[in-house]
């Protein structure tokens, strides 16, 4: 919350745009999907570059949309990559849960509450080991490899604090969905502030 304060707008801001992309490229069959699952990861990077700079007695700002652009062609691959393996687990989990096809949105008229649920608390509980992918590689500057060995291995130290921290993230995503997505643009601002903390915490950075 202390980072978060510190821009409150523009953390909200950055969601919005996040948000809104997601939602246009969603109209978009299968190929909107495949693009998605490249460009969100990297600019769902802006809220934890905003996170930085709020740290360091800056301001979150709109440009940080644009700072990924910064980073090496692997520390971009290992965030696709990262956000890539918790869409694939989602998907499959929607398929053999509800028959939901998540390439083509269009073609899932009705999605009951019972299987979002399940869906996304997948996603959730595979995103906790890559959690830390983000800023080893970019933040870092630590190999492909590296990034998410060094993610796994802070998981597998903290998994029980890392468990609440998941439920909490899980709980603010399920109250902003069920708010018609205003609720989003504070949860995802306040995830990706509780994950930036962790990572110093976890990783000792000053």
């Amino acid at each position: 919350m202390r980072l978060w304060k510190r821009g409150p707008f523009a953390f909200s801001a950055l969601a919005l745009v996040i948000i809104a992309v997601n939602l246009v490229l969603n109209l978009l069959p299968a190929i909107g999907i495949a693009i998605a699952q490249a460009i969100l990861p990297l600019l769902e990077c802006s809220l934890l570059y905003a996170s930085l700079a709020a740290d360091r007695g800056d301001r979150p700002r709109l440009r940080h949309l644009v700072a990924v652009a910064g980073g090496s062609p692997g520390a971009l691959a290992a965030v696709v990559v990262a956000g890539s393996l918790v869409f694939a687990a989602e998907a499959l989990v929607a398929l053999e849960v509800g028959g939901i096809d998540m390439l083509s949105p269009a073609a899932n008229p009705s999605v009951s509450p019972a299987a979002l649920i399940v869906i996304y608390a997948t996603g959730m509980l595979v995103s906790l080991p890559v959690t830390f992918v983000p800023f080893a590689a970019l933040f870092d500057g630590v190999s492909f490899r590296d990034a998410f060995a060094q993610s796994l291995a802070a998981f597998m130290r903290n998994a029980a604090p890392l468990a609440v921290y998941g439920a909490l993230s899980f709980v603010l995503l399920l109250l902003g969905l069920v708010s018609s997505g205003l609720g989003l643009l504070l949860a995802l601002p306040w995830s990706a502030a509780a994950s930036y903390a962790a990572w110093k915490d976890i990783f000792d950075v000053t």
